[in-house]
């Protein structure tokens, strides 16, 4: 659930909802009915589910629950894109959202634009804690825009032809980064968690609370490619020293060498994106690395991984819309560093890993309802990300937000910060 704080008319709900509505129709164009369909791995789901959820989702909590006699565009779609709300009942399995051939992309569409009229024509008389949902909806369907992208993209990268969903040229040449400088961060008594300057915050990210730092700096960009191809050539993917013991055990039942996407050449390392596969930019911040992976680098180099708090606090001066985030339909892609020595890229880019549980902040109450299980019943076995990445659309990112997944999933734009004590 949300806390929404601001008052009905100071956010402009319907210019809203046409936006972020329309980007996730401008980034499944390119997409074949075969493209929407096909599921590559239990953890992804196919485009055309996820169009079809985030569309569910205003039906079920907005038009249904607050617009008297609205009736469901078909009763069959309750069942075929939920989720994980158990209080909306049995829902088709997780795993076998690709079995889904019918209903078509094109009957997806149409169920889209249904719910689009319907709750166009309902958003003026809505009573504030409907408006609350929609502004919950949208956040989620930002959430399921970035997920849409990189469940596309592993899908690609099994197709033996390797095709590019978007035509971008290589990247450009960029001059190597610096070595890493290290930013001291706050020390003592900080408060983290929402502030309740931003309209809108997840359920999770409150409430706000204390925390205390120990002296301790960040580096102050991304660990680089070029950064992790030295980790690969010194034997980092081959010394269990360096691995935690869940992580070698990952690895050698996995056989994992390079991130993920990877793969050396005569030509040198190359790895497969949304523009097909290119020649690593060893300039660019690392992606689509585990929490394993990002563990074993920090070790190797005599560093850590930063705390939740340690970022966050680190992040409160360093405006959220900043960065290499999704706009538009352009190719997600994370870019080479500016340079210099300041604090850069902590939005955008690439998720960064932090060496924290996700596990609920001091004093977390769950909404009731459904939308009570939106964030808290997963707050077991998985860790914290922040900053968002490149496929995170722009204006859906805070200080206090918090991305989460179990520590050997890699298939995000998924990389890491160096931190360290002092």
């Amino acid at each position: 659930m949300a806390r929404s704080r601001t008052a009905p008319g100071q956010i402009d709900l319907v210019t809203r909802y046409r936006e972020v509505r329309g980007l996730s129709e401008a980034l499944a164009a390119p997409l074949s009915d075969a493209d929407a369909t096909v599921q590559s791995m239990p953890d992804a789901s196919p485009a055309k589910w996820h169009l079809a959820h985030v569309s569910w989702f205003f039906e079920c909590f907005v038009l249904r629950d607050h617009v008297p006699g609205y009736a469901p565009f078909d009763p069959h779609y309750a069942y075929l894109f939920n989720s994980y709300y158990e209080a909306e009942g049995p829902r088709h399995a997780r795993p076998m959202r690709g079995m889904l051939t019918r209903p078509t992309l094109e009957e997806i569409r149409a169920y889209r634009a249904h719910v689009d009229r319907a709750l166009a024509a309902a958003l003026p008389m809505l009573m504030p804690d409907a408006q609350a949902l929609v502004l919950l909806g949208l956040h989620h369907e930002q959430q399921h825009q970035e997920l849409m992208l990189t469940d596309v993209q592993h899908l690609l990268s099994l197709n033996p032809l390797e095709p590019a969903l978007y035509d971008a040229p290589n990247a450009l040449p960029a001059p190597l980064p610096g070595p890493l400088h290290w930013i001291e961060g706050r020390q003592g008594l900080v408060e983290i968690g929402d502030d309740g300057k931003s309209d809108f915050a997840f359920d999770c990210e409150t409430p706000r609370h204390k925390t205390v730092l120990h002296p301790h700096a960040l580096a102050h960009r991304p660990i680089t490619n070029g950064e992790w191809i030295a980790f690969i050539e010194d034997g980092g993917y081959a010394d269990a020293a360096l691995w935690l013991s869940d992580g070698w055990a990952w690895v050698q039942a996995e056989r994992i060498e390079a991130p993920l996407y990877w793969r050396r050449g005569d030509q040198g390392w190359t790895r497969f994106g949304l523009d097909g596969r290119k020649p690593v930019n060893p300039a660019a911040p690392v992606s689509h690395v585990s929490l394993y992976e990002a563990d074993a680098y920090a070790r190797w180099a005599g560093a850590r991984l930063p705390t939740e708090a340690e970022w966050e606090s680190a992040a409160l001066n360093v405006a959220p819309t900043s960065g290499n985030q999704l706009d538009g339909s352009a190719c997600p892609r994370p870019r080479a560093a500016d340079g210099g020595s300041a604090l850069t890229q902590m939005y955008g880019d690439v998720w960064e890993w932090t060496g924290s549980a996700y596990r609920p902040h001091p004093g977390f109450r769950a909404a009731e309802g459904a939308v009570g299980e939106y964030n808290g019943k997963f707050m077991s076995g998985q860790f914290v990300l922040k900053g968002g990445s490149c496929a995170t659309p722009r204006g859906h990112m805070r200080p206090s937000y918090r991305n989460f997944f179990y520590p050997h999933q890699r298939w995000q734009f998924t990389g890491l910060r160096l931190a360290k004590d002092l």
